[in-house]
């Protein structure tokens, strides 16, 4: 399975952005899928998952405000963000969780300014 994320961009704090991992391989939609997330200086950190029974997982600080979803005719993930703040500034990875080796690809960045 390969994932490629996309979506992001600069914004205000306080405004929204949705991102987007496509998938390829017949069985993708079996996957867990998480985004992650890596601000500079910062380990990699897993922001949310969702299984293929849409169950989901929403890491406490960003809990009320990032919503994951899934839609499997696409074989894609989305992660919606709302009220960015200046910290959820970071590149956004998608990737299997937990995650595969060697799927990480660029990420993509979201740059929230205050």
């Amino acid at each position: 399975v390969q994932l490629q994320a996309s979506g992001g961009g600069l914004v205000q704090a306080g405004e929204s952005l949705r991102l987007s991992c496509v998938g390829t391989g017949s069985n993708f939609n079996v996957y867990t899928v998480g985004w992650y997330r890596q601000a500079p200086g910062s380990e990699r950190e897993l922001v949310a998952s969702i299984n293929s029974n849409g169950g989901t997982y929403i890491r406490d600080p960003v809990k009320g405000r990032f919503t994951i979803s899934r839609d499997k005719t696409t074989n894609s993930v989305y992660l919606d963000m709302d009220s960015l703040k200046p910290e959820d500034t970071a590149v956004y990875f998608c990737n299997t969780n937990p995650p595969l080796p060697n799927r990480w690809g660029q990420g993509t960045l979201v740059t929230v300014s205050s």
